[in-house]
């Protein structure tokens, strides 16, 4: 049975917003320690394939000196989409609000940046649209790192 523990689990992978080999830290929760696995607990701000909920197998790595990620083992339905703020006169507060009234959660970083997290009952076809409806007039870019097959339309 999973308890509240935390622990911090280091990402080594490729992210194709940076284009380059990324590492990241994320918090998760302690599935069963035993197995290794563990249910992510943040939002990935620039690691591909991954969301939050995603149980994650993980070992202790003697180089890295602590848990890394070896494999995801259930994917949690959830996905990730990564906005950047394009113009200067938006406000990413503001921005990040919209998408909080649709469901959705988000992490900034800086004031031009956030990841969010669509979980998997909100209709994505209304955050694709409000997507879409900022990314023409370029006050956003984004992209879809991690789209969960519930929500690929």
């Amino acid at each position: 049975m999973a308890d509240d523990k935390h622990v911090k689990i280091l990402f080594r992978l490729y992210s194709s917003i940076l284009e380059e080999m990324t590492v990241e830290t994320m918090w998760a929760k302690v599935v069963n320690e035993e197995q290794g696995l563990y249910a992510l607990d943040n939002i990935p701000f620039y690691l591909p394939v991954i969301a939050s909920g995603d149980i994650v197998f993980a070992e202790y790595d003697s180089d890295e000196q602590m848990l890394a990620y070896r494999e995801t083992r259930e994917y949690s339905g959830n996905s990730t989409i990564h906005v950047i703020l394009m113009n200067d006169a938006a406000d990413l507060k503001s921005i990040g609000k919209l998408f909080e009234e649709m469901g959705c959660n988000w992490e900034g970083m800086g004031d031009k940046y956030f990841a969010m997290d669509v979980p998997a009952s909100i209709d994505y076809r209304l955050v694709k649209a409000r997507l879409e409806e900022l990314s023409k007039p370029e006050i956003i870019g984004y992209a879809e790192s991690c789209l969960s097959g519930g929500h690929q339309y």
